[in-house]
């Protein structure tokens, strides 16, 4: 039975640290200018996804992981 729940344990954290696409939504104003599909881990593509938020032409742009 521990080997049972140690494999099961194992395979959850090889999932839960495989790559994924995780979809980058950028808005101005409440509404949506681009979306980006970024395949990485959900911290790296929060990360990379973070890395777009700023102001162009004084308005603020927000990016964020849907």
């Amino acid at each position: 039975m521990k080997k049972i729940l140690l494999a099961f344990g194992f395979g959850l954290f090889l999932l839960a640290s495989c790559k994924k696409d995780y979809t980058c939504v950028c808005k101005i104003g409440g509404q949506t200018v681009s979306t980006v599909t970024i395949n990485d881990t959900k911290k790296n593509a929060t990360a990379t996804c973070d890395e777009s938020d700023g102001y162009i032409f004084g308005i603020e742009q927000d990016c964020e992981i849907q």
